[in-house]
């Protein structure tokens, strides 16, 4: 995913709304020439910033980074038919080694959908970072394996195998793997803001 032409694809997707890049940014609150620098791939947005943009699109940052088409009909997914979501463009402050840790796997389009699923990978050491993050919605899942300190507001809670977790996204949260094996998760994410 190195190779992703993150201005490319934003001006792709303005030209398909049929929208300046002046109403973007008056509608995503930054300004005209953020819009034009990132598009003409001349400055990276922040997560923050790309966040906004992407909310007058309605889009997740996994739809973004997504630009495969879809098929709204399907509704069964192989594990190698899952978009794999490069972590290093979703948490901030993270250490490369720590998000290296981290693989996540969205089910399907959270584009057509209302429920965006993950199937979550966490080696030992991974990390979303040690800023905790937020994002509109709310959120659950299972561990499936392993154990996952998570982090919600000031309160953590370490989940083994067998454990659930359910909390409003717009809290600051964080994972990380504090065990010696890897940790799996099977999560949901309701509207796929994330």
């Amino acid at each position: 995913m190195t190779d992703f032409d993150v201005g490319a694809r934003l001006k792709a997707i303005r030209k398909a709304r049929k929208i300046s890049q002046r109403e973007l940014a008056t509608q995503s609150g930054v300004t005209n020439g953020l819009i034009s620098l990132i598009e003409g791939n001349k400055s990276s947005p922040s997560i923050s910033s790309l966040k906004k943009i992407l909310s007058v699109f309605s889009m997740s940052l996994s739809d973004f980074f997504d630009a495969s088409p879809t098929d709204n009909r399907k509704f069964a997914f192989r594990f190698d038919e899952m978009v794999e979501i490069n972590p290093e463009r979703v948490f901030e402050g993270g250490t490369e080694e720590g998000l290296k840790a981290v693989s996540l796997r969205r089910v399907g389009s959270s584009f057509e959908r209302t429920l965006l699923m993950l199937y979550e990978i966490y080696e030992p050491g991974a990390d979303t970072g040690p800023e905790l993050y937020a994002h509109e919605g709310e959120e659950g899942g299972f561990v499936i394996e392993g154990e996952i300190l998570l982090q919600v507001g000031e309160s953590t809670e370490t989940l083994k195998a067998g454990d659930a977790y359910q909390f409003e996204s717009t809290l600051p949260h964080r994972f990380r793997n504090i065990g010696d094996k890897r940790c799996v998760l099977v999560s949901a994410c309701t509207p796929p803001t994330f």
